[in-house]
């Protein structure tokens, strides 16, 4: 198999018949997630990473760079920001979520990381962590709530002037009466007023009812 650089930072893909797949380098061999290994090469697979379903879709900018501090809200077991991890090498990611459970997956995952950080907060609270954080060049959010935006403008707090911000948004978890091309269009309003969109991307067939932001702070 041979696998070469994409044009996105820390990503490499391979193909197979007609087929492409992802992945991120890394050291790490302790495979907590059942993935394929390729050497040092890690599949990155788009029906576990909203991330990586964005890239398959073509996103136009992929802001994630080696050295970056980053705030995951919504890290869940570390799938994606383990892939994140392996990318910004010796950068940092602050990883939220409210789950017990879940975080208690995720805290093994960080053992294993120098650069990840797990953290169990709610991520509609931000008093309850921020003395816990640094300013942050990039926030990735994949938080399955109604008031999903409200929670990511609340955590813009955190945020380095013109930093990104990365939103996997699920259309169901906010309205389930209304087609998802109409919360789409209601959130691309509502984010417009703090923030600067450079693209979107609708996550089908990988992911139904979501749909990616990439953006950045005004």
């Amino acid at each position: 198999m041979k696998i070469e650089k994409t044009k996105y930072t820390g990503v490499y893909e391979a193909w197979d018949d007609r087929r492409r797949t992802l992945f991120t380098r890394s050291d790490d061999k302790k495979n907590f997630f059942n993935e394929f290994y390729s050497g040092d090469y890690i599949e990155f697979n788009p029906s576990r990473s909203k991330l990586a379903a964005a890239i398959l879709k073509k996103i136009s900018v992929m802001p994630i760079k080696e050295s970056m501090k980053i705030l995951y809200l919504g890290a869940a077991h570390g799938y994606t920001a383990s892939h994140i991890s392996n990318i910004i090498k010796k950068g940092i990611i602050f990883c939220l979520d409210f789950a017990p459970r879940v975080v208690r997956d995720l805290y093994f995952v960080c053992l294993e990381r120098e650069n990840m950080i797990p953290i169990l907060a709610d991520a509609n609270n931000p008093d309850s962590y921020k003395t816990r954080i640094e300013p942050v060049d990039l926030i990735y959010q994949d938080i399955a709530q109604k008031n999903q935006i409200e929670i990511l403008f609340k955590n813009l707090q955190f945020l380095k002037n013109n930093g990104y911000v990365l939103l996997a948004l699920k259309s169901r978890s906010i309205d389930v009466t209304k087609r998802p091309f109409q919360v789409y269009n209601e959130v691309e309003k509502q984010l417009f007023q703090k923030l600067k969109i450079i693209d979107k991307k609708e996550l089908d067939p990988f992911e139904r009812d979501h749909i990616f932001f990439v953006c950045q702070k005004k």
